[in-house]
């Protein structure tokens, strides 16, 4: 409402407030807008790399975890439980906690347990056997 009433309200008087005088949304980009795209917004125009058709994302999905973090998903009631009844194994499905592979980092407690998931590395299978456990595939 300020420049109502001036002459050219804000827009000067030489140039003149036209409607699009570098054309609409990005146009020019390539032409007389070239030095702004170049500066501001590199590798906006072309192609790189291969096409990849129907990507499926969740074919290589796969989320791991190591033997170290295994008893992290049990509740402290049943760790308590399971140092008691040395002689019974306890069950552990890594999959109701979101993962899919076991990885064999780390060192398992002398207890026996059995481990339930998609795959299993083949360090993770022998850590698990030795110390009386078992691996079960889901």
């Amino acid at each position: 409402l300020k420049d109502r009433g001036n002459v050219s309200m804000g827009h000067g008087r030489v140039g003149r407030a036209r409607k699009h005088p570098g054309g609409r949304g990005l146009a020019g980009g390539q032409h007389h807008h070239r030095i702004n795209m170049n500066k501001f917004h590199p590798g906006y125009f072309g192609k790189r790399g291969m096409k990849h058709f129907r990507v499926e994302k969740n074919h290589n999905f796969c989320p791991t975890l190591n033997l170290d973090k295994l008893w992290a998903l049990v509740s402290d009631a049943t760790i308590k439980n399971a140092e008691k009844l040395k002689d019974k194994a306890t069950v552990i499905d890594v999959t109701k906690s979101g993962f899919f592979k076991v990885l064999g980092k780390g060192v398992l407690p002398k207890r026996p347990v059995i481990v339930k998931a998609k795959v299993f590395s083949k360090l993770a299978e022998k850590r698990i056997r030795e110390v009386g456990g078992a691996c079960v595939l889901v």
